[in-house]
């Protein structure tokens, strides 16, 4: 689907412009270049490897291309040159250069690592964005420091896989020291985490991250699946037990800890019973919030070639069965806050006159006022409004 979305965007992009160069990057570029290539209205592919000489490629196909391009092989053998003479390498360090820090008004989102070395059976990540590269640590804390001079109070450090960060370091640089450096920052307020293995939450881990006083208590294990049998044919690298303990770890260290996840249905030969497994599996473990996504099929990675193929309309039933437990279970979690005192980081207005923003834990909240916006304030929560908390600032501070 998300796919098919790419394409219709490509198309959509000429047809607004028929003049402009349109440029298709990244990991579907990278695995699906035959496919993107029957596309007319599109002019370059670039693939992960060249993105960060992506303004080099479009001057040099800007100034070459004339008229006298008459065929489709004339311009594919002007791509042949242009990428030849920039003379690309396969990228095997983490570049600093084309690397975005996503910044809103009170939160900015920094990307520490690239590539993934698991290969699960479903992802083609491994392929499309190659093996695992971290930024250095020097590099991160200078970015953290810049952006706490422009006055952004939250960083969110994530990759394409945070938790191997420093893997492909030759010291013992790990993803807590980074964190413990990062916690000094003078200034910043709260040091958020994007998604993690399970396999990363050790006893070692947890209790370090207790002592890194600006970590949010908000934490996102990808589980996928409940059912040790599915995870095997996942090629996943722990087990229930394995999550459940890390699970424990977690909420015996944060006192109001919020854990998120996402879960796979209809994963090839997901039988009833697995399903089952999974179902009672999550009621035990009651995450705050579940991201729920039916299998879908991804060319050139094993799971697509797995016979047992799961039907559109169970992957729905099994899809809406976990959507349902998973909207019970965030509702009883915001409702234990209610008459509670919380640490708000307001972000913006949002109607009414009400300004929004969220807890460490990652409960949205909102209150009416003005002129809170990048501020954090003690808020008295008085109820719940669908899937997030209203309350009353107690002082401006």
């Amino acid at each position: 689907m998300a796919d098919k979305k790419s394409r219709q965007i490509i198309r959509h992009a000429k047809q607004q412009n028929n003049n402009a160069i349109v440029v298709a990057t990244g990991c579907y570029a990278e695995v699906n270049k035959p496919e993107l290539e029957k596309i007319e209205e599109l002019d370059l592919i670039v693939g992960n490897a060249e993105k960060g000489h992506l303004i080099d490629i479009v001057e040099k196909y800007f100034e070459n291309i004339t008229n006298n391009l008459k065929n489709e092989t004339e311009k594919q053998d002007l791509i042949y040159k242009i990428q030849n003479d920039i003379k690309i390498e396969e990228e095997k360090e983490f570049s600093d250069f084309g690397t975005v820090t996503y910044t809103e008004k009170t939160r900015a989102v920094i990307k520490v690592q690239d590539g993934c070395d698991n290969f699960c059976s479903y992802c083609i990540i491994p392929y499309a964005k190659g093996r695992v590269r971290s930024r250095k640590p020097e590099s991160v804390i200078k970015e953290v420091r810049e952006i706490v001079k422009n006055g952004i109070k939250e960083v969110v450090i994530t990759g394409i896989h945070v938790a191997s960060y420093g893997k492909d370091f030759k010291d013992d640089t790990r993803l807590i020291d980074l964190l413990e450096q990062i916690n000094k920052v003078e200034g910043l307020k709260r040091v958020r985490l994007g998604s993690l293995e399970p396999n990363l939450i050790t006893e070692e881990f947890v209790n370090r991250l207790e002592n890194v006083d600006k970590i949010c208590d908000h934490f996102h294990l990808s589980l996928q699946s409940g059912c040790n049998e599915t995870l095997k044919r996942m090629n996943r690298k722990y087990t229930v037990e394995e999550f459940e303990y890390g699970v424990n770890l977690l909420r015996n260290k944060f006192n109001n800890v919020a854990l998120t996840t996402d879960i796979i249905v209809g994963f090839p030969g997901e039988t009833e019973e697995e399903f089952n497994t999974t179902y009672k599996f999550l009621e035990k473990i009651k995450f705050s919030k579940m991201h729920v996504f039916k299998y879908s099929m991804r060319k050139g990675t094993v799971a697509a070639r797995m016979k047992e193929q799961i039907s559109p309309e169970i992957k729905e039933v099994r899809s809406n069965k976990l959507i349902e437990l998973s909207n019970k279970n965030e509702i009883e979690f915001l409702e234990k806050y209610i008459g509670k005192k919380l640490q708000i980081l307001f972000e913006s207005t949002i109607h009414d006159n009400y300004i929004q923003g969220h807890t460490t834990n990652y409960i949205s909240v909102k209150t009416q006022g003005d002129s809170l916006e990048n501020t954090i304030q003690s808020v008295n929560i008085t109820k719940r409004d669908g899937l997030e908390l209203v309350g009353i600032v107690e002082k401006k501070m």
